[in-house]
């Protein structure tokens, strides 16, 4: 643990734990900050209901809430042993999605890995799937400002066979699949809480819509929707806030905490096709940050564009947005986006911390957790569709075995924890378990040690690296770069949240909670870390602009917190 944070000259930071390396009384310091400070409790009296649903409340059998990936996968994968079976008659599925539309909030690079798809559609072929492209050539590299190193591909980012894809395209293909074997979808309907008796979960309360700016009913209000459910599936994606709710009210942890971090993407229409799948790693990241660009060819004339940096990282005024624009201007860059069009512009967090991260279980009392809300992402190999795909898999199969027990008990349901450990999801992620982790000394050494637990199969160092969590990690207060966007190959936070589709009514109700003792710097901060231009500081107060959000969760990881809002409002991706 850091006990204290000292500070260069800007360009610079410095990890230090104690005072055994004294600085000169004459060098200037910066504020630091410490995140986990300022950022208020999870709300858990709101996501934790201990009322039961009221007699006119609806009835499901299982009750899917999430409507990306791993979410469907259970659903689909559940319909149809359902349908093959005998034993059970019918099952009612539902599928609570918060986005208007499947598929709307659903953001990732992606070169998906098919293995799970096969799983999931045995008599298809991946000609079938809504992939754009196969991978037939990938390069690597290593950036400075104005050049770029062609390095050997790492053997855990190999994607040759693999595919392009919108994971946008992807939910809303596998949505029409669950249609098709009677699932029942509804979209535009938010979680906001889970009921409970006892240690079980037995339903779902969702978040009211029509509400004024200051909460009260407007002309449109509709009270929340209560559900009844024998088990609740909980495929919220990352920083989920039920999910987080469910692990602390049972006191779930994992090894290490979970890490994160934040992805900002761009689709782009292109006069050249790209032939090839893009990496790089080095600039336009300050020293301390770990992270990386992507690019992949969306076939002949689109391309994805993506940059994601650990929000462990140590400078206060990393902005993931304008490091992304900035990149851009890169030769290796510039060459693909001039005389294009800026197509669509989105932002998500994504889970980081890897097997040390996974919680002591994924199941309970009628629940279980799936896909990215339980952490099922390799970073080394930068893949987690496949994964919660086939976690939604061994989900529906664990649920339809206790539905013919008529038993939904954490002591069934742990068979779904069981599928999970003895697969190649925790098998990958255990050959990798430390890589992630190695980096937090830099980037040169990381990569070091990265090498050589590859070689070894994750045995060296042989023991777990301990993390702190990110908003625990200090952050040395310092100005914002100058930044100017052209709206040709720039683009300001402003424009780029309208390039999202942003749908959000402008009297919505604040969905931020915010903490206390917010200062200029936090505000500063704030202000950074946010693609979206939600916050920003006037004076030395924090400002907020919550119908700016994209829900990318960012600052429910390093600040104020996210919860959940009235359903259709975000962004409304077509492409990402």
């Amino acid at each position: 643990m850091f006990s204290r944070g000292f500070a260069e000259p800007p360009g610079w930071v410095i990890f230090l734990a104690t005072d055994s390396n004294p600085r000169s009384p004459q060098e200037p310091t910066l504020a630091t900050i410490l995140p986990v400070r300022h950022q208020p409790d999870l709300p858990q009296d709101r996501l934790i209901i201990t009322d039961q649903p009221g007699d006119d409340a609806m009835d499901v059998d299982v009750l899917i809430v999430g409507g990306g990936p791993a979410g469907l996968a259970t659903a689909i994968e559940l319909a149809r042993l359902v349908a093959q079976g005998d034993a059970l008659g019918e099952v009612s599925i539902g599928v609570l999605e918060k986005a208007g539309s499947l598929g709307e909030h659903n953001l990732s690079g992606a070169v998906v890995n098919p293995l799970a798809f096969r799983e999931l559609f045995p008599d298809m072929k991946d000609s079938d799937f809504p992939f754009r492209q196969e991978v037939t050539h990938e390069a690597v590299y290593y950036l400075t400002e104005h050049r770029a190193l062609r390095i050997p591909t790492p053997p855990t980012m190999h994607n040759k066979g693999l595919y392009s894809a919108s994971i946008c395209e992807i939910v809303r293909w596998l949505g029409e699949q669950a249609e098709g074997l009677g699932v029942d979808l509804f979209a535009g309907f938010p979680a906001d809480g889970l009921f409970v008796e006892g240690d079980r979960v037995t339903g779902v309360r969702t978040v009211p819509t029509g509400l004024d700016r200051d909460g009260a009913p407007g002309p449109n209000f509709e009270d929340p929707a209560e559900l009844k459910a024998k088990v609740v599936v909980l495929a919220e994606g990352t920083r989920g806030p039920l999910g987080q709710a469910y692990r602390s009210w049972q006191g779930i942890g994992s090894a290490n905490p979970q890490l994160f971090a934040l992805g900002v993407k761009e689709v782009w229409q292109v006069k050249i096709p790209l032939t090839e799948v893009v990496h790089t790693m080095g600039w336009p990241l300050t020293k301390g940050a770990f992270g990386g660009s992507w690019m992949y060819p969306y076939g002949p004339d689109q391309i994805s564009l993506g940059l994601v940096v650990g929000l462990d990282y140590r400078q206060g005024n990393v902005d993931v947005h304008e490091m992304l624009q900035r990149m851009k201007s890169h030769p290796l860059f510039r060459k693909h986006f001039e005389g294009g069009e800026l197509l669509e512009w989105g932002a998500k967090t994504i889970p980081e911390g890897g097997y040390y991260a996974l919680p002591e279980r994924c199941s309970g009392n009628g629940i279980v957790m799936v896909g990215d809300t339980a952490g099922f992402v390799d970073v080394p190999s930068l893949k987690g569709i496949h994964y919660a795909v086939q976690s939604g898999i061994y989900a529906a199969r664990a649920i339809y075995q206790a539905l013919k027990a008529d038993d939904l008990s954490a002591e069934r349901l742990a068979a779904y924890d069981r599928m999970v450990d003895q697969s190649y999801i925790v098998e990958d992620l255990r050959r990798t378990r430390n890589i992630r982790l190695a980096f937090k000394d830099g980037f040169l050494v990381g990569a070091a040690k990265a090498g050589l637990m590859t070689l070894t199969g994750g045995r060296v160092p042989g023991k777990r690296i301990a993390m702190e969590a990110d908003a625990e990690a200090p952050k040395t207060a310092q100005a914002a770069v100058p930044f100017k966007a052209d709206n040709v190959l720039i683009f300001s936070k402003v424009d780029a949240v309208f390039k999202s589709g942003n749908a959000t009514r402008d009297d919505i109700p604040g969905h931020l909670i915010i903490g206390e003792d917010v200062s200029g710097e936090v505000a500063d901060f704030y202000a950074a870390m946010c693609p979206a231009g939600v916050y920003e500081r006037s004076g030395d107060e924090l400002r907020v602009s919550p119908p700016n959000c994209v829900d990318c969760k960012a600052t429910d990881v390093l600040g104020p917190r996210w919860t959940p809002r009235e359903g259709g409002s975000g962004p409304t991706y077509r492409l990402m």
